[in-house]
């Protein structure tokens, strides 16, 4: 463990004692998962199928004056790729409540976004690549963060010491890119290389249906430039993750009228490569009790804009993306979202499925597929090439 992340949890135990105890709490859940493709791999080593043993449990302690504890541990053992089998801390950190304040010390998660399908303003937490390439699985980040909350907003202001590298699949890993990431070989703009302090600042409030939030970061890029490199000995190439220091300052708003859900993203970045502007955005429209069957139907229409084109680091450059989204709001809490991104610049498609169901109190199967249909040959969404797949997830939730 890095020496951020131990300063991190040697803060949260010294802050710890507090007043007495309220109350404790653990919940969580444990799981199986197993990975379907349809297709044999490309490369040496790949399977069809994989199958892993999932855990993330949480301990919640409160305490009279309201401050708390929260301790989220996540592991993972998969069947076929050493990479995808990992432990993490997702969260360990101390909340001190106050009456015009909070402070939260320890590792944290932290969600920025309004979109579907891509979350530009996510900047805090480093991305779990290995879990999911949605993207939206995220890795506990060692933080100070003091907020306050007033009538006119709530400010939040962040110290990130201890940076998370991005996770990667390994080679035999199915979703992995064209090349082996050598993650072991990363490289920093800054000289303190990990040790690096990031800082984040962000406003954020709610007038009316309108929710918006406006931030300022600056510190390591979470997202890599992935450069093309050779192995000394047998001048073999691979990929090697390039941190820069960047400025990003950016923004995200929902604004609820009626039935409709509008909603956007963007950012602009200065210090990796030229400064350039990212945008997502688009709207929900939900028909209620659609056909008289108590079920909830939601039309959805987004577009993400990347102004590097064929160079940015993300999957999203000219992205058309509309789905479906169906609550029947039966006892079962039951779930489904229907997707597809298409660019608008060729003929690539990702077809997306989620779904979920609760069985019986405390089981719940989710179940996921992705469709990749014609992919472009670069570095980034050449990722997906013979890789279409079915997930099914059995969880028990305690």
């Amino acid at each position: 463990m890095r020496r951020g992340a131990w300063t991190m949890l040697w803060l949260v135990f010294a802050l710890a004692p507090a007043p007495r105890a309220a109350g404790n709490e653990i919940s969580g859940y444990i799981g199986m998962e197993g990975r379907f493709f349809a297709k044999e791999g490309r490369w040496a080593g790949q399977k069809q199928y994989n199958y892993s043993f999932v855990a993330q449990p949480q301990y919640y302690h409160l305490w009279t004056d309201g401050s708390s504890l929260t301790f989220t541990p996540f592991v993972r053992k998969d069947s076929a790729d050493h990479n995808r089998s990992h432990f993490d801390i997702r969260e360990l950190n101390y909340l001190w409540l106050r009456d015009e304040y909070e402070v939260r010390v320890g590792f944290s998660r932290v969600f920025w976004g309004a979109t579907e399908f891509v979350h530009l303003a996510d900047i805090i937490n480093q991305t779990d690549y290995v879990e999911n390439v949605d993207e939206e699985d995220k890795l506990g980040q060692p933080m100070v963060q003091l907020t306050t909350a007033r009538e006119w907003g709530t400010i939040s202001g962040f110290i990130l010491p201890g940076f998370r590298e991005r996770t990667y699949p390994g080679t035999t890993g199915r979703l992995r890119l064209p090349l082996p990431v050598h993650t072991s070989q990363a490289k920093y703009e800054s000289s303190d290389g990990r040790q690096h302090v990031d800082m984040a600042i962000r406003y954020s409030h709610t007038l009316g249906g309108l929710d918006f939030g406006i931030y300022h970061f600056e510190g390591t890029s979470r997202e890599p430039t992935l450069l093309l490199r050779l192995t000394r000995w047998n001048l073999r190439p691979f990929i090697m993750p390039f941190y820069e220091q960047i400025k990003q300052t950016g923004m995200d708003a929902q604004w609820a009228v009626g039935p409709w859900l509008w909603k956007l993203e963007g950012y602009h970045r200065v210090g990796q490569g030229d400064a350039f502007t990212a945008a997502a955005g688009g709207f929900e429209y939900t028909f209620r009790d659609a056909l008289r069957t108590g079920a909830d139907l939601g039309l959805l229409l987004e577009y993400a804009w990347d102004e590097r084109g064929n160079n940015a680091t993300t999957f999203y450059q000219r992205d058309l993306m509309y789905g479906v989204r169906v609550v029947p709001n039966d006892t079962a809490d039951s779930h489904l979202l229907v997707g597809i991104i298409q660019d608008v610049e060729d003929s690539s498609q990702i077809l997306t499925i989620e779904a979920t169901r609760r069985i019986g109190d405390r089981w719940r199967i989710n179940i996921e597929a992705r469709g990749f249909f014609n992919p472009p040959d670069n570095i980034v969404r050449g990722t997906t090439r013979d890789d279409d797949y079915l997930g099914v997830e059995l969880a028990y939730h305690f």
